[in-house]
């Protein structure tokens, strides 16, 4: 079991928090890896399915008190598998998260710019806090004029469930100055596709800046990318190994941005992780996390490092990245986002790599070549 563990460790070190908290997972697409790996591990012995017991006990729960599993007659097979069908993405950035980002960026990218928050919530009434106002309009209305904003433009979505309790109808805010407006269109939705907001996207919007619905981030990248405009939003990280996303960055019309983020609020304002990551197509200049990369000769990574799989294909960890290897090889989501494409490697095919080693199945990755 040993063995077992140090081997998660070692190929699931982007799902741990810290070295010493468990895995976890936000998606289906993470746990199928996951329990990939783990059936085609060389210590897996066999799957044993177990019935749990379908006869209800009725519980009196004492207020204040959580009730274990046992006394919610559910397994942990269960609460997995409800975890993995709830698609409820309703995560609300934090100030302090759009903060440290934007900070890594010159005031002057931002200078007397239209910047347009196409996926925000909702801008509350003075005075305005982090109670009823969105992360990101806030930021922006507080920041307007230390940024040089020309104007500030928010959407409202009318449908889902509203965090800040605003008026379930959708709207548009616009900062011009000092001056604010707030309008409600007839049978406007807010949404990023509405085509109100693809006018504004394509008419007024410079700089988009939000946190897209996760379920719907094909969708939105594909109308981001292709409106021209410069962008930061926020993503799934293994977006930079799924095959949806893959010729963005192969075709340099995205990269990662500075952070990851892993902390959100849901509609209870409670705080709750998510695998997220910054994407933008901002220039990024003295990436910090470029130190991540181990650019060493192949013969000098450590052999636990480096393996080749049943195709013959060279297969790297732990940010090592070899600068000797002419061939293709296959990386994880990880030094993509360390910036691996700015230090004269490029990605060679346009769908995700999915590597065997002795006929099973491991962890989805991307094939690089150095240039």
């Amino acid at each position: 079991m040993r063995q077992v563990e140090n081997d998660i460790k070692a190929n699931f070190p982007q799902l741990r928090d810290t070295p010493n908290k468990e895995v976890y997972f936000y998606n289906s697409a993470l746990f199928d890896g996951y329990v990939d790996f783990i059936k085609s591990h060389s210590l897996f012995i066999r799957q044993v399915f177990i019935k749990p017991d379908i006869k209800k006990r009725v519980i009196k729960i004492v207020k204040k008190t959580t009730p274990s599993l046992q006394e919610r007659d559910i397994t942990w097979k269960d609460l997995m598998q409800k975890a993995r069908k709830t698609k409820n993405d309703e995560f609300y950035t934090r100030y302090e998260d759009i903060e440290k980002e934007i900070k890594m960026y010159s005031t002057d990218t931002w200078r007397n710019k239209v910047v347009f928050c196409n996926c925000d919530d909702a801008v509350g009434d003075i005075p305005r806090n982090g109670n009823n106002t969105s992360a990101f309009a806030l930021y922006f209305i507080q920041n307007f004029m230390q940024l040089g904003l020309k104007k500030l433009i928010c959407t409202h979505y009318s449908g889902g469930i509203n965090l800040f309790n605003a008026k379930g109808k959708g709207y548009i805010f616009t900062k011009d100055g000092f001056q604010e407006i707030k309008s409600e269109p007839d049978n406007y939705t807010g949404s990023f596709d509405d085509p109100l907001s693809i006018k504004i996207l394509n008419e007024d919007a410079e700089i988009v800046c939000t946190n897209p619905p996760f379920s719907r981030a094909i969708d939105y990248w594909k109308l981001t990318i292709e409106s021209g405009k410069k962008f930061l939003i926020i993503s799934n990280y293994t977006n930079t190994i799924n095959t949806a996303y893959i010729p963005y960055f192969m075709n340099t019309k995205v990269w990662a941005g500075h952070s990851r983020v892993r902390w959100y609020l849901n509609p209870k304002k409670e705080l709750v992780t998510a695998a997220g990551h910054w994407f933008t197509n901002l220039p990024v200049i003295n990436r910090p996390k470029g130190k991540c990369l181990k650019i060493i000769s192949l013969a000098d990574i450590p052999e636990k490092y480096k393996k080749y799989d049943d195709a013959e294909t060279l297969l790297v960890d732990n940010g090592y990245i070899p600068s000797d290897y002419e061939k293709p090889f296959a990386v994880s989501a990880n030094p993509i986002l360390d910036g691996l494409l700015e230090r004269g490697y490029k990605i060679v095919q346009d769908k995700q790599y999915i590597p065997y080693i002795a006929g099973g199945k491991k962890f989805a990755r991307v094939l690089v070549q150095k240039i």
